[in-house]
This record gives C-alpha cells, structure tokens and sequence, in this order.
C-alpha cells in the first residue's frame, strides 16, 4: 500500500484486475481504490476519482469497458454506479 498510488500503479492495478476477472465479469472502481490504498475508507476513498480518471482514458483507449446497468457508457458523459470490465474480443 503506498500513501498515495501513482496513475501508473493505479492503471496496472485495474487492468490486472479486470484481466484477473475475465470475460463476462466486471471489477467495482472501490476495488481498484482498496487494491491500492487498503480496506479504511481513508485510504481508498481519495482514490476513487483518479481510479476514474484512469478508467475514462483506459476506454477511450479501447484497454477497457465502463458499464452502467451492464450497459458500455459514453466515458465522457455519465455518472454514478459503474464497473468495469474487459473490452469485446473481435
């Protein structure tokens, strides 16, 4: 656990994550965030935004998918509850 996790850390963390889970499967942003910053809500919770940030360029990269009711999101425009998960094959 580091005081505060680089964009690099968080960006292995989630794709390792997400690989981990596999098709079919999605991984919570707050599990990123515990993965990195440990299970008190002090540690994680300040980093749920750059978890975010990370998620919405990884998408726009094609690396993952951002779901909201199982649905892939624009990464640009949405809000609330999301998961993530591993893009298509094909």
């Amino acid at each position: 656990m580091t005081e505060k996790a680089t964009v690099q850390e968080i960006e292995e963390t989630m794709l390792a994550l997400v690989a981990a889970r596999g098709e079919g499967r999605t991984v919570g942003p707050s599990e990123v965030a515990r993965a990195l910053g440990g299970d008190q809500p002090d540690g994680w919770g300040r980093l749920m935004q750059p978890v975010r940030q990370v998620a919405v360029r990884l998408m726009k990269e094609g690396r993952i998918v951002i779901l909201r009711k199982g649905r892939p999101v624009d990464p640009d425009d949405f809000k609330g509850v999301y998961r993530l998960t591993v893009p298509p094959k094909g």
